[in-house]
């Protein structure tokens, strides 16, 4: 009988789980980027600016809340609006790549929120170049 009820237990469990998971699913909130969804660098000097801040909207009718943004390494730092975002109202995601280390890279930034295209993910690409060492003053 013990086995019956837990075996129960946990279904309800799950079952209340995932309808709260598809509630938020039900979002009419949406982020429309303005650009493409990666940023080429190019070729960029060791230790230059590796800022890039990536321009959306919220398409939707209700409130874009985001609740998570996660880089694909240290390397790179996202910041984001901790505010709910109105319709229509812009915002940006900055994004800091850090130039230090010389060669070429592409990375991932995971942007989780409630709007219906969650998570959306955005790339960000280039070379650091070695220091010229070959100007004269």
């Amino acid at each position: 009988m013990k086995k019956i009820f837990n075996i129960i237990l946990t279904v309800t469990i799950l079952f209340t789980v995932a309808c709260s998971q598809e509630e938020e699913k039900n979002s009419n909130a949406e982020m429309t980027f303005k650009e493409d969804l990666t940023f080429d660098y190019g070729k960029i000097q060791q230790n230059s600016n590796g800022v890039h801040e990536f321009e959306f909207k919220n398409t939707g009718s209700d409130p874009l809340i985001i609740t998570n943004v996660k880089s694909s390494c240290g390397c790179t730092v996202p910041s984001y609006p901790k505010e709910p975002i109105k319709k229509n109202q812009k915002e940006k995601i900055h994004v800091k790549y850090n130039t230090k280390k010389i060669g070429t890279f592409m990375k991932t930034i995971t942007v989780y929120s409630n709007a219906k295209n969650s998570p959306v993910i955005l790339h960000i690409k280039g070379e650091v170049l070695k220091p010229d060492t070959t100007k004269t003053k």
